[in-house]
């Protein structure tokens, strides 16, 4: 019996007796202002998932507005490749200071004030993009809104995959990954509908303010997570706040609050008198799931996602088009990476991640080598199409695959004690990744060629990470955040062996 197993066993046999000592202690105590709101808990879980699926629209939004606005920054300030490259990629540079610090915000401060905080670096930064008169003005604005962005990204994961059940913990987590797509359409949209507007640039960056004050209000009626408030030695207060947003009516409520409780206890019994930060490097499981949150990052980042989203309107641009037909052009290709994001809500949970991973994949290698292709063309026409079928095919296949799977599962492998740690790692990596390839993008294209970055670069790149995903990720479907512990305690030869049978496995029936 695994020591899940043993936990489940002991608690079934007498949590009605904790139930009525709970409910004995919380009596009298002043419920959440959200919670006493809605009758039923999952009225209160829809009005989470809500903003939730607004932190994640935030984002995207603010990914794809540097788009539209750079065709119209390097005229009105005279930017230089340099200049461009760091504009392009001070968002992402923001975000590793961002990540450095959703470490002690998360710890100490708890998810839901680390998201409020969040919003106000998005508020902040927009507010200096839009007002800006200068390349360093500009610049600062940029690394504030990065800043948010990072802690807004490492947050919301982590407070999702502690609130949500676990039946639903994929799809929420993919639906905020779906927003951040549609986040990314709405800047290529919003670039359009400033396009005839004086001072355009300063209208496109400053847009993002309607949602970040939106998701702070939003959030000031957040619960804690009751993850938090159990390692925070407040049962009271988390038995609250998981009754009001999972209820204790079914036994599989009750059993994974009081799961939660004992493993609650036992990790920070065992995490006294060290600094728990290097559990990330001295216990086994917790390095093998701090190597593979990292490695999730770096083989997203690195499939170019960014290098083609940051510069779409600039590369229709230097293939010849117009500024304003660069940004309808554009739009085509955030539309896709919407919409192909859409049934990652359904398979992430139905599927499984890993089978996601190796059968879409290799459609993004395809879309990388025909985006390479593209600027082999010997006339404008032909570029831009060859171009625009080859993002359009490279966001089908990245939608459902890269895109989500990376946030799901660095919100699933670390224990409740590491995740901010683990998370706040997972998403530095992110960043540290979409800075280099953002900002190195137009010397790389200089240097390797435009097909040589595409298609050596990333396409090679993102094969290698194809090969990680068949021999050594494990599958964390319908598992709690506990089981998946047991998983990553297996030493690496056994998942190996495990991932080969089961693909032979596969095989064979499929034979049959």
């Amino acid at each position: 019996m695994t020591q899940v197993d043993s936990i489940q066993v002991e608690y079934s046999e007498d949590y009605g007796e904790r139930i009525i000592e709970l409910e004995s202690q919380s009596n009298g105590k002043k419920s959440l202002v959200l919670l006493s709101l809605f009758p039923k808990p999952q009225y209160a879980m829809y009005y989470l998932g809500l903003f939730i699926c607004v932190g994640g629209f935030v984002y995207g939004l603010n990914v794809s507005l540097i788009s539209g606005a750079l065709l119209f920054l390097k005229t009105d300030m005279k930017l230089d490749t340099p200049q461009e490259s760091l504009i392009s990629s001070g968002m992402s540079l923001g975000g590793i200071g961002g990540a450095l610090l959703a470490i002690p915000f998360n710890e100490y401060l708890g998810r839901k004030y680390s998201i409020l905080i969040s919003c106000l670096f998005y508020t902040i930064g927009a507010i200096l993009e839009a007002s800006s008169h200068s390349y360093g003005e500009l610049v600062s604005g940029r690394v504030v809104l990065g800043m948010g962005v990072a802690l807004g990204t490492m947050t919301i994961p982590i407070y999702a995959s502690e609130c949500f059940p676990k039946s639903r913990r994929g799809a929420i987590i993919s639906l905020y990954t779906v927003m951040i797509m549609l986040g990314i359409l709405s800047g290529y949209i919003v670039s359009a509908i400033f396009l005839h507007v004086v001072g355009t640039w300063r209208y496109i960056l400053g847009s993002s303010l309607v949602f970040s004050s939106l998701l702070m209000v939003g959030v000031l009626f957040f619960p804690e997570s009751p993850r938090w408030l159990m390692r925070k030695n407040q049962l009271c207060n988390a038995y609250i706040t998981w009754k009001g947003l999972r209820g204790m009516d079914r036994d599989e409520e009750r059993e994974e609050f009081f799961m939660m409780e004992k493993v609650c206890h036992s990790e920070k019994e065992a995490s006294q008198d060290r600094w728990i930060l290097f559990d990330l490097y001295r216990i086994p499981y917790c390095r093998k799931a701090c190597i593979h949150g990292i490695l999730f990052m770096f083989f997203q980042q690195f499939s170019g996602t960014n290098s083609i989203l940051y510069f779409l309107g600039s590369m229709y641009r230097k293939a010849g088009l117009s500024v304003h037909d660069s940004i309808y052009v554009s739009m085509i290709g955030g539309g896709t990476l919407f919409l192909s994001s859409i049934p990652a809500i359904y398979m992430v949970d139905r599927y499984g991640r890993r089978p996601l991973l190796l059968i879409l994949t290799p459609g993004v290698l395809v879309g990388l080598i025909i985006i390479g292709c593209a600027f082999f063309s010997c006339c404008t026409d032909s570029l831009v199409a060859i171009y625009t079928v080859g993002v359009v095919f490279y966001y089908i296949f990245w939608g459902s695959s890269l895109g989500p799977i990376p946030f799901v599962m660095n919100a699933e492998l670390y224990p409740n004690y590491l995740r901010s740690y683990g998370m706040s790692l997972g998403i530095l990596s992110n960043f540290i990744g979409n800075w280099i390839t953002s900002y190195a993008f137009l010397e790389m294209t200089q240097a390797m060629t435009k097909p040589g970055t595409f298609i050596g670069f990333y396409g090679g790149i993102t094969a290698i990470g194809w090969f990680y995903f068949l021999l050594w990720v494990p599958e964390t479907k319908n598992l709690s955040l506990e089981e998946i512990k047991d998983i990553l305690d297996r030493p690496w030869k056994d998942i190996l062996i495990h991932n080969i049978n089961q693909r032979m496995g596969f095989h064979r029936k499929n034979n049959n």
